[in-house]
């Protein structure tokens, strides 16, 4: 039997640099931890609220994009739709008493976020930051070593952390 993959828990390699997106995400990551974690009683209850969620935090980046003429929106937009077409289909199995796939989905969306994240929404961030501010996000990662041994891992040392 394959041993079980590593949780998704939130951290600052999954920041982006935009405050109200990144705490959408933070919100994401927790409810998608809530499901891997849930005894099988609380198991429908934590599917409930990541589909809620997802939801909003997907309609909320579509507005985004389609607020800010993001160029690359309607693949983006699609991306988002597929997910919620699984995440609907999983519910429809939950509703017939299946819970077989819940934890199963949840651990596709904790393999398939970081990824998502660092192309597609990071782009979107990028895209957001320029129209508004004139440059890219600014993004301070605590704890996150590049391994270069450069000036940005001093960035990264955590604070009061021996070097």
């Amino acid at each position: 039997m394959p041993s079980p993959a590593a949780p998704l828990i939130w951290n600052d390699t999954l920041l982006l640099g935009d405050p109200e997106m990144d705490a959408v995400h933070e919100t994401f990551v927790a409810c998608i931890a809530a499901v891997a974690q849930a005894p099988d009683a609380g198991l429908s209850d934590a599917f409930a609220e990541l589909e809620r969620q997802a939801k909003s935090h997907f309609d909320l980046e579509d507005t985004w994009m389609r607020d800010n003429d993001f160029p690359a929106r309607d693949c983006h937009i699609d991306e988002h739709a597929a997910v919620m077409a699984s995440i609907v289909g999983v519910r429809q199995r939950v509703d017939a008493g299946d819970t077989s796939a819940v934890r199963s989905l949840a651990q596709a969306l904790a393999d398939w976020f970081p990824g998502h994240a660092d192309y597609l929404d990071s782009a979107l961030a990028h895209w957001m930051c320029k129209r508004r501010w004139g440059g890219k996000p600014v993004v301070l990662r605590r704890g996150v070593s590049s391994g270069s041994g450069g000036a940005s891992d001093e960035l990264n040392t955590p604070i009061g952390s021996a070097r």
